[in-house]
């Protein structure tokens, strides 16, 4: 098993609570370091695109009910110098990347490989930086840099027009950071199917918006330009990882005949396509990342970890009853317990117990303790506690 640690950046009111910007990243930093003595693998930390405060004025506010922001990392690249010039073994992760917005995937692109550049200037230089990317989580973030739809069948069609444009930006994003060069020519034609649809109401108003009856529609590419390469072309690629944040089969098959790519497990994933995945991964993962392991998809997993068994229960609890309460307005009861069963919860005999029933021995583990939670003495001690007292007993096993 490995253990990897995810903090959000989590900027909203906790209990009364809504730490500065400034003492966000402060403590952010601090566990960071602690994660790196301690021994923790990779630190993955989310990213996050635009105020979610100032979205709240517009007409469809995505998290009314929420103070606060989403999370305060909005460049991973930036973020992972400064914590590699404060640490000495551990990996930086994004979870995830947006490769929509910011430039989409070309600018994406030459971002990293300017990064990988100026990080590989040290000849002994061996840790890696993980490009864990997507979509986003909000449409917002996109729709500023031109993510939209642009006729009338294309906003009919939205729902599934989003994995479209997914497809194409990580074909242009993987084939550029490869080295490969490209025009709008070379990419892999995009067709709407009536198959990929849900539903057949949204079909027909796609194909009444289309003009036509038919069963497919093509599409013009999302990304129109010339022949490009991306620059630095001398690189050192060996520095990076990639995971893709979809359970699209098809984009992560895609991905796979370009470069060796990863999957998240995201937080809600049924365990059967998680294994689905891991057996399906074993045929398509790229054959220059070696044989698919299971450590080449990362499960997020919430701690809650005390001496006491009740008040890491209770700190469950309040942590997605804020949660909820932020997200929704609501607090769902049945949601909050089925979150906190869901979660690690206890002491650190009783996590120990948990993971050994709810994971795999060869899983990878993103550790999150920093949900909902402002208490960064804590959050450092419940890290230290499982790294001392959880991991030497899982590996006794």
């Amino acid at each position: 098993m490995r253990y990897d640690i995810f903090c959000s950046l989590f900027q909203v009111r906790v209990n009364d609570h809504k730490p500065d910007e400034k003492t966000m990243f402060q403590n952010f930093f601090e566990q960071a370091r602690l994660a790196d003595e301690l021994g923790f693998e990779t630190c993955w930390v989310a990213e996050t695109h635009l105020s979610t405060e100032v979205q709240k004025q517009n007409k469809r506010p995505v998290v009314p009910h929420m103070d606060g922001e989403i999370g305060l990392n909005t460049d991973i690249l930036q973020l992972s110098q400064k914590v590699f010039s404060q640490t000495k073994n551990m990996n930086m992760g994004s979870a995830i990347k947006n490769i929509l917005c910011n430039g989409g995937p070309i600018a994406n692109a030459e971002a990293i490989r300017t990064f990988l550049t100026l990080h590989g200037m040290d000849p002994e230089e061996k840790r890696r930086l993980n490009i864990g990317f997507a979509s986003g989580r909000f449409e917002f973030s996109n729709r500023p840099y031109g993510v939209l739809p642009r006729n009338a069948w294309e906003e009919a069609a939205w729902p599934v027009m989003k994995g479209k444009w997914l497809n194409q930006a990580t074909e242009i994003f993987l084939r550029l950071l490869k080295g490969e060069q490209i025009g709008s020519e070379d990419l892999r034609p995009q067709v709407l199917l009536k198959s990929e649809f849900r539903g057949e109401d949204m079909w027909q108003k796609t194909v009444e918006a289309y003009g036509k009856d038919v069963d497919e529609i093509p599409l013009e590419p999302f990304y129109n330009f010339e022949k490009i390469g991306v620059i630095p072309f001398e690189a050192p690629m060996h520095l990076l990882d990639l995971t893709i944040g979809t359970h699209d089969e098809r984009i992560q098959k895609m991905a796979n005949e370009i470069l060796p790519v990863g999957v998240f497990n995201l937080s809600i994933t049924p365990p059967e396509i998680i294994e689905k995945t891991h057996q399906r991964m074993a045929e398509q993962f790229h054959k220059d990342g070696g044989p698919w392991t299971r450590s080449h998809m990362p499960r997020t997993a919430m701690v809650f970890l005390n001496e006491d068994s009740n008040l890491a229960k209770e700190q469950a609890k309040g942590a997605w009853q804020n949660y909820w309460n932020a997200m929704e307005g609501t607090i769902d009861n049945q949601k909050v317990e089925q979150a906190v069963h869901n979660a690690l919860v206890g002491t650190p005999e009783e996590i120990t117990a948990q993971i050994k029933e709810k994971y795999h021995p060869d899983d990878r583990l993103m550790l999150w303790f920093d949900f909902n939670n402002h208490d960064n003495d804590a959050i450092l001690k419940s890290m230290e506690m499982f790294m001392k007292q959880v991991k030497p007993e899982l590996e006794s096993m």
